[in-house]
């Protein structure tokens, strides 16, 4: 029996997934509404996408569904200043990981995609539950760190959410894997022709 686990820990994706995709995390209306510098970042998140099509770069948008998210619903609705544009991906999911139970692989390996520029909501929940997701599935995982928001929970004893932001970007930076890499970088220095 070999005790060679060098290819359990490297998880890679074919050869042939070399593009980037800008992924909108939940930039809904019922998620944004109470979340934290939401214009900034929502007017952070558009330039990206103009810039990522400008490019030819794939934008993939996922939008959560859940009892205070009916879909259909206007807190469902993606908010204004952020419209997905014909033949763009909308993955919709139920959990906090855009992978669980959802087309977001298949939408991924369908376009050839391998890097993924994640932004959106929340912050604490579905957007660190996404990058984890990705990079454990061996993907490369840029974090835009102003491109991210959550709300205030600190009446159930999280801590601001300026500061849930800041800690999850710095932990971000640390993050490390054979084959694969993380990183985090403001919108300004994120260049689409690049990983």
């Amino acid at each position: 029996m070999s005790t060679d686990t060098t290819a359990q820990s490297q998880p890679a994706l074919p050869s042939d997934r070399p593009k980037t995709a800008l992924v909108v995390i939940d930039a809904q209306n019922g998620v944004l509404a109470e979340a934290w510098n939401t214009a900034e970042v929502v007017g952070t998140i558009a330039d990206l996408v103009g810039r990522a099509r400008a490019s030819g770069t794939e934008v993939v948008w996922v939008r959560h569904s859940s009892e205070e998210l009916p879909p259909d619903s206007e807190q469902w609705q993606i908010v204004d200043g952020l419209t997905p544009a014909e033949g763009e991906a909308i993955v919709e999911k139920t959990h906090a990981s855009s992978y669980e139970d959802t087309d977001f692989e298949d939408v991924l390996a369908a376009r050839g995609i391998g890097h993924l520029v994640v932004t959106g909501a929340q912050t604490d929940c579905c957007v660190r539950s996404t990058i984890h997701g990705g990079f454990a599935r061996g993907y490369d995982v840029t974090l835009v760190a102003d491109a991210h928001t959550t709300e205030d929970l600190t009446e159930w004893g999280a801590p601001p959410p300026k500061d849930v932001i800041c800690h999850t970007n710095l932990s971000w930076t640390f993050e490390s894997g054979p084959g694969r890499t993380a990183a985090v970088k403001e919108a300004s220095e994120v260049d689409f022709g690049t990983r």
